[in-house]
């Protein structure tokens, strides 16, 4: 895949390294400010993962900040109540469903801001590292907002209800460190060592069986909100679908032969 071969974007980036997609957010004099027009091409790019044969996405920004949130008065038509429920509903919101419902794992690489939806963005990711100066903010109480862009189901369940609460009504800062410490992102590494640590875990997952990697992203998100004799049957189901999968063949015949699997995503 050359780069000719990709499409081209207004707002991001959109590269592929061996089977890893990257999608770059491309806004960096605005340190990546997330107008819709941007959250509609992250939209188009994941629909072109498929057919560019990704089997992991990376995101990321260009320059010094991920993204610092969504582009106030950027839809084009006004500020009131009723632009902004349909700018949420139109632009934002599908882009983190097309993100959610991907076939294949999601990594962010986090450098700088993570800000209102940009925070939502990252936090999106299976695998969210970050660089020890970046930071996660929820700064919607500051403008007289409520969170958005998923904030209000992630944020609990990742680190709790107290904990979730102080971000989104306090809206101050929360370093890579102590996100790392409190469970809100995977890792945190030094700045000089963020992409190359992304990439490598993204490499490491491209290479793993991604059949069942998207079936056990449904299945988790789902059963955050179902019980567990629904989620204890929709594992049975997930469970057969992998089991007839040439990634679980190979699993099971490099098993008994005492050798690494080579997974091929199918």
């Amino acid at each position: 895949m050359t780069k000719t071969d990709l499409p081209a974007y207004e707002t991001i980036v959109l590269e592929m390294s061996g089977q890893v997609a990257i999608l770059r957010l491309d806004r960096p004099d605005q340190l990546n400010a997330m107008p819709p027009a941007m959250a509609d091409d992250i939209c188009a790019a994941l629909t072109r993962l498929p057919a560019l044969g990704a089997r992991c996405l990376l995101v990321t920004g260009n320059g010094r900040g991920f993204c610092s949130g969504a582009e106030l008065g950027a839809s084009g038509s006004g500020d009131g109540p009723a632009d902004t429920l349909q700018t949420i509903r139109r632009h934002y919101n599908p882009m983190l469903l097309a993100l959610a419902q991907l076939d294949i794992p999601v990594v962010a690489a986090v450098n700088g801001a993570a800000a209102g939806i940009g925070c939502s963005l990252a936090l999106s990711a299976d695998f969210t590292l970050a660089g020890k100066s970046a930071y996660f903010l929820q700064a919607f109480v500051n403008v007289g907002l409520i969170p958005d862009g998923g904030s209000s189901w992630w944020l609990p369940r990742l680190i709790g209800f107290p904990r979730a609460m102080e971000m989104m009504m306090l809206g101050e800062r929360i370093g890579a460190e102590r996100a790392a410490e409190w469970g809100l992102i995977h890792r945190c590494v030094d700045d000089g060592d963020l992409a190359a640590e992304a990439e490598k875990l993204a490499r490491r997952l491209a290479a793993g069986p991604t059949v069942a990697y998207g079936t056990l992203r449904r299945i988790v998100r789902a059963a955050q909100s179902q019980d567990i004799a629904t989620v204890l049957d929709a594992e049975a189901v997930g469970q057969s679908v992998t089991a007839r999968s040439q990634d679980a063949f190979e699993g099971v015949r490099a098993f008994r032969e005492k050798r690494k699997a080579v997974f091929e995503g199918r």
